[in-house]
């Protein structure tokens, strides 16, 4: 029998959130957390003054410092507990990426009259934003077998220029993780900035690839709606994405376009460093052309640290994502008792501080090289 969380809970939602970290985490305090910069950014994007540079302080500092405060993981919810709201705060986040979009684009083109400090603190705070907390709802939706979730979270990574990720996270990056075929698994000694646009120019090809074989063993479609439906989606996720940017430069002018171009490449930037960093030297095993061992949690980074968990809608539980890709957010695990700690990939700081560590590679490799080692001699792979 599953357990169902009650819609109303016993102890008041202020209570619950004093507890981040000893408690099971319920979808209205994960709602709390990703949710708690926007009014900020908001009113920040409208009024300028010291509204953005909170926004930004919350996202970049506050949220780091309270994963250091509270140090420790919150606990993994039974096994068969049901969630019932986490798909609409995922709809939710979804809709609202949607209106923040438009909104950072204005502020950043300087149509809502913000100066150019508040503009750049605008540019941080929103991009990162859509690059750690629109990112991780996207994910969540194109895993949904609701066709209307689904195509939420395409959407949104098409007004990220960044639809092809649909096909590609899906169809390669599930499959080959932790091998040469997969484009969006880092190996030992490789830095971002030679993993970014490899990553990104090899998933779009992957993807494209995989998507015209599924084409074409689909059979002939008896009506328009079942032909489109059976078309290759990089036709919308390219349309899609030229649409986005006819629409900006409609509604924004030539500056609008730029704030669009840049908002979008640095949210990107965010979701190729949260792959970077979750597999970065970790491979499985061969056992035959195009055949690797089953994906286990040796081969994804996880993070412990409980605030910017919530805020990315448990991302960073990245191995048990890959072991159940279907599992909803707030059911993904930590502990993991088929795999022995000294095996286990654990990431020694949360993964946005990871990720901005990885934009320094001497650094980068100084601390994380070692680990990787230690990995692979705890599982036979020096």
């Amino acid at each position: 029998m599953s357990e169902q969380i009650p819609d109303e809970t016993e102890a008041p939602l202020f209570r619950r959130l004093m507890r981040i970290g000893r408690d099971v985490p319920q979808v209205d305090v994960f709602a709390v957390a990703s949710f708690a910069p926007v009014p900020l950014l908001m009113i920040g994007a409208l009024m300028g003054g010291i509204w953005p540079w909170l926004a930004l302080g919350w996202i970049a500092i506050v949220i780091a410092l309270f994963d250091r405060l509270i140090g420790r993981a919150s606990p993994d919810a039974p096994e068969g507990t049901i969630f019932a709201e986490a798909d609409a705060l995922s709809a939710a986040l979804a809709v609202a990426h949607f209106v923040l979009m438009l909104l950072a684009v204005a502020s950043v083109a300087g149509e809502t009259g913000v100066g150019w400090g508040g503009r750049f603190a605008l540019f941080m705070g929103f991009s990162l934003f859509f690059g750690q907390v629109s990112n991780s709802n996207a994910h969540e939706l194109i895993h949904r077998g609701d066709r209307r979730l689904f195509d939420l979270g395409k959407w949104v990574y098409i007004t990220l220029l960044f639809g092809h990720h649909v096909s590609a996270h899906r169809l390669i990056h599930h499959r080959f993780v932790a091998t040469p075929e997969d484009p969006n698994s880092a190996v030992l000694g490789e830095s971002f900035y030679d993993f970014a646009p490899q990553a990104w120019t090899g998933s779009f090809r992957a993807g494209w690839q995989a998507e015209a074989i599924r084409a074409r063993g689909r059979p002939k479609a008896a009506s328009f709606k079942a032909w489109l439906r059976a078309l290759n989606p990089y036709y919308s996720y390219v349309g899609g994405a030229l649409a986005c940017l006819l629409l900006v430069t409609v509604l924004f002018g030539w500056r609008g376009l730029i704030a669009y171009l840049l908002i979008c490449a640095y949210a990107q930037t965010q979701i190729l460093l949260a792959d970077y960093v979750q597999h970065y030297g970790l491979r499985r095993r061969s056992t035959g052309p195009l055949s690797y061992e089953p994906v286990t949690a040796r081969h994804s980074w996880d993070a412990r640290e409980p605030l910017s968990s919530l805020w990315m809608l448990n991302a960073p539980r990245h191995s048990d994502h890959h072991a159940h890709p279907g599992r909803p957010y707030p059911e993904l695990r930590l502990d993991n008792p088929e795999v022995p700690r000294p095996e286990r990939p654990m990431l020694p700081r949360s993964l946005p501080v990871m990720a901005t560590l990885a934009l320094f590679p001497r650094l980068w490799r100084k601390v994380m090289d070692p680990r990787v080692r230690r990995l692979h001699a705890a599982t036979g792979q020096d």
